[in-house]
């Protein structure tokens, strides 16, 4: 933690380069952080409300909020498992703690993704979803996501390190994460046999509480908050000890 803070304006510099970086050259800048969601949520309402919309009530916000939680994560890891070999040459000249670079990929993914909620609000807001003061508590999963993020994307990136073929074997990974977390789907339609599998996902409880307390005020239980944490603060903890047991060696392969 001193080491952070001593390097903290670096590392908010890194994150301010990433956002710049995601949309340069973009017309539209960071409003695509609000367009993108809309128009996903607009292709599978489309597409999946004929057959789901009996089952789930305000079904675009039902999408929209799934698709958050998942376009973060997704996002997030994927720019995190590359943050290493793209600073190689920064990190071969000049001393720079290396998690710096991976923590502030996954930071600048959760900045807009707090953009992005802005146009789910406004969806809620048309579709006349009734709003509660306990609304506020999404910060809640947003923080226990972005742990998780953190922890899978520090070992994503020292994987990638030494086996770079990890980024084509961790597409097909979000795939299959994508269809195993409800997100155009209501999660009762899963078969009992198939439930425990599937609640292994890690966003699977996170998606839960995030519509939960979003759509109907929910407060989730203190248990499955407290499950949830600590699945996703061994996974960071795991995440920085085997990035910091490998990064030595990262100066022989990038």
């Amino acid at each position: 933690m001193v080491n952070f803070w001593k390097y903290r304006d670096l590392f908010i510099e890194l994150i301010k380069k990433d956002i710049k970086l995601k949309y340069r050259n973009s017309f539209l800048g960071v409003l695509w952080s609000m367009l993108n969601p809309l128009l996903m949520m607009i292709v599978l309402s489309i597409v999946f409300s004929s057959l789901f919309n009996r089952h789930i009530e305000n079904f675009p916000v039902y999408v929209l909020s799934g698709r958050l939680i998942y376009q973060f994560f997704s996002e997030s890891t994927s720019f995190a498992m590359d943050s290493i070999v793209i600073n190689s040459q920064l990190i071969r000249k000049v001393y720079v703690p290396k998690y710096l670079f991976t923590i502030s990929r996954i930071c600048s993914s959760f900045i807009t993704t707090l953009i992005a909620i802005v146009p789910l609000v406004l969806v809620m807001l048309v579709t006349k979803v009734q709003f509660y003061w306990t609304n506020f508590f999404v910060v809640v999963p947003l923080i226990i996501l972005l742990i998780l993020s953190m922890g899978v994307g520090l070992l994503l990136a020292t994987i990638n390190v030494f086996f770079r073929d990890m980024k084509h074997l961790y597409s097909i990974v979000l795939t299959v994460i994508m269809y195993l977390t409800p997100i155009f789907y209501p999660a009762e339609i899963i078969p009992e046999k198939y439930k425990v599998l599937v609640e292994l996902n890690p966003l699977f409880n996170i998606v839960g509480m995030f519509r939960g307390i979003l759509m109907d005020g929910n407060i989730p239980a203190f248990q499955s908050i407290f499950n949830s944490l600590i699945y996703s603060m061994i996974v960071m903890l795991l995440g920085f000890f085997i990035f910091y047991k490998k990064q030595d060696k990262f100066i022989f392969h990038i």
